[in-house]
């Protein structure tokens, strides 16, 4: 702790030397690792560590990670795409990957009865095997008690949150139990709220990953295919309960080569991406104002952007496989960039700014076709339940 408290000193004093403009710089060239460690340096240091614009800025960020059968990959973006290979980071197990899901600071990997939470920036993992009792569990999502704060607890230090993973099975019904990260203990999830039955759930949700926002999960349902509007449903860890309908989303599927995919957008709100397969039009909504985990009555959802390209792919290559091949996208700013395979299983990367395509770029780095792939967006969060490093503690 000594030598630990030297650095610091000498750290401090070096910065007071040097212009801010200058120390932010230089530390977009720190490894993720070091800058954990570095947290400890001055409060400064540890608020920019958590501002989003300076992790965009590292030189090793990445936006999307894919694997196929045999590897695993980071995509950055800026200011070109590299392709660069990844490991799981957890022995013998980085075969047979069933499912990708960004779930905001970590990755959910799901395999076929275990599962395992990422964070591939700092080369961290945990891996989460299924209930005993209940083998047949497959996870579906993780999340975290919010204790009903709203956005006051994403000012929570990520250390702090109680993260829960939330399974689900065929038993004669539909089994939903969650997993306590912390004291590693089952739950059985209490009866839906709501007007609508999760019974069966193969029919209802359209995808089986739920996307986090403030500690919860939010899934598209529908009543049944000829629905006109879809409809999202909210799984509130903290009161470990399901709400049906908890607001309408402002379109329905229509066909299943038709893309449409839900992601969190400027860290508060929502943003729903469609694409028509038969005219390739795509249209994106944003919620106007922020998400109330408690009430969905208050959204309203905005046409963002209505795209309608000449010669733009379809982003869903495969009829009756969705969600799997449905495309990942994120928006920064004006810019839209997506992630999709082509009819032959190839991936590419999509730039569009306006209603222009940028780029088009072929990954031709990544073997074996048909890549699972999601977005993730950097972080310096540990995985929950890990070792706490000396980097990890609270700065005074």
């Amino acid at each position: 702790m000594d030598s630990t408290k030297t650095i610091k000193e000498r750290t401090v004093h070096d910065q007071e030397e040097l212009p801010w403009e200058l120390v932010e710089e230089i530390l977009t060239h720190v490894s993720p690792i070091s800058l954990v460690r570095f947290r400890i340096v001055c409060k400064r240091w540890n608020d920019l560590f958590n501002d989003k614009t300076f992790i965009d800025n590292n030189k090793s960020t990445f936006r999307f990670i894919l694997t196929t059968k045999s590897k695993m990959y980071s995509v950055s973006i800026d200011p070109k795409i590299v392709v660069r290979e990844l490991t799981l980071d957890v022995p013998d197990k980085e075969s047979d990957i069933k499912h990708l899901a960004d779930c905001n600071e970590f990755l959910l990997c799901r395999m076929k009865k275990e599962a395992a939470v990422w964070n591939p920036w700092l080369k961290q993992s945990r891996w989460i095997k299924a209930d005993v009792s209940q083998p047949s569990l497959e996870v579906d999502g993780i999340g975290y008690d919010n204790n009903n704060n709203n956005n006051n607890n994403n000012k929570m230090r990520a250390e702090e949150r109680r993260y829960k993973t939330i399974w689900s099975g065929w038993k004669n019904h539909w089994v939903w139990k969650t997993q306590d990260f912390s004291s590693h203990v089952w739950k059985d999830l209490k009866p839906i709220s709501g007007d609508i039955s999760l019974k069966h759930k193969v029919d209802t949700l359209f995808t089986r990953c739920g996307v986090l926002l403030h500690g919860n999960l939010y899934w598209i349902a529908f009543y049944d295919k000829t629905d006109p509007l879809y409809h999202l449903v909210n799984l509130d860890f903290s009161s470990e309960r399901f709400y049906a309908s908890f607001c309408d989303l402002p379109c329905g599927m229509n066909h299943p080569r038709n893309a449409l995919v839900l992601r969190v957008f400027r860290e508060d709100r929502f943003s729903l991406l469609k694409q028509c397969y038969k005219t390739k039009k795509i249209e994106i909504w944003v919620t106007k104002n922020k998400i109330n985990v408690e009430d969905g009555n208050d959204v309203v959802w905005m046409n963002f952007r209505t795209l309608s390209i000449p010669n733009f792919p379809g982003l869903v290559a495969k009829e009756y496989s969705y969600p799997q091949t449905q495309p990942s996208y994120f928006i920064n700013d004006k810019r839209l960039v997506l992630c999709s395979s082509d009819e032959t299983g190839h991936p590419w990367i999509y730039v569009v700014e306006e209603n222009k395509l940028i780029s088009k770029v072929q990954l031709n780095d990544v073997v074996d076709p048909w890549p699972l792939h999601c977005t993730y967006f950097p972080s310096l969060v540990p995985v929950p339940g890990g070792p706490r490093e000396e980097g990890l503690l609270q700065v005074n």
